[in-house]
């Protein structure tokens, strides 16, 4: 299913999802999101997110709905069961590890005609055990995205989806947009972005 550039109405599948998640993710978890009066009411723009848990995409998409969100979903998933769900929403894949010029182009593609563009830098959750005695090299390709596209770039603190077992409070913090450097060369550019980018995350996790 090609996706429909720009479209800022969730499709009727994304609708029924989130619909269904509701009562739960408000209920239940007591999500809460701040900074959504800050965000550009119209237009595209790229939100860059922690990971830490399969869940993230969820209040990351319930904190603004009804505009709706596509998120870059690792390739792994497109399996057969998954891949009508993941279309359905307005997702598209991402081969991670690698450059993926299809997909930084659907990205591009998305966001320039003002469309919502979700990315999690970190490339992979953060998990407890191994993963968490090193650090995570974010990639630089949410700053490259909203370079290309020319349109803002919105840091975002996920809190409590690595807490789901114990019913914590779900918490998403959205940050001003970070101020791009449109005069230096791109990688250059991307790399600075993408420095404050994480330093930005961290402050909306501490808040």
């Amino acid at each position: 299913m090609p996706l429909v550039a720009g479209r800022n109405s969730p499709p009727p599948l994304y609708r029924m999802i989130a619909n269904l998640s509701k009562p739960v993710v408000f209920a239940l978890y007591r999500l809460r999101a701040e900074g959504v009066e800050d965000l550009p009411p119209e237009g595209g723009f790229v939100l860059a997110a922690n990971h830490v848990s399969a869940f993230d995409p969820w209040p990351l998409g319930l904190a603004l709905y009804p505009r709706s969100v596509h998120f870059m979903a690792k390739a792994e998933l497109y399996n057969p069961a998954l891949k009508p769900i993941l279309e359905g929403c307005g997702a598209f894949p991402v081969r991670r590890g690698e450059r993926d010029a299809e997909s930084f182009r659907t990205a591009v593609r998305l966001a320039r005609a003002g469309g919502i563009v979700a990315i999690f830098p970190e490339g992979t959750r953060r998990a407890k055990g191994f993963r968490k005695r090193y650090i995570a090299q974010p990639h630089v390709g949410a700053a490259r995205i909203a370079l290309a596209a020319g349109v803002p770039l919105v840091p975002v603190g996920i809190m409590g989806t690595d807490r789901l077992a114990r019913l914590g409070p779900l918490r998403v913090r959205f940050g001003p947009p970070i101020q791009l450097d449109t005069e230096s060369a791109r990688r250059k550019a991307a790399r600075t972005a993408t420095d404050e980018l994480m330093q930005r995350i961290a402050v909306l996790q501490a808040a």
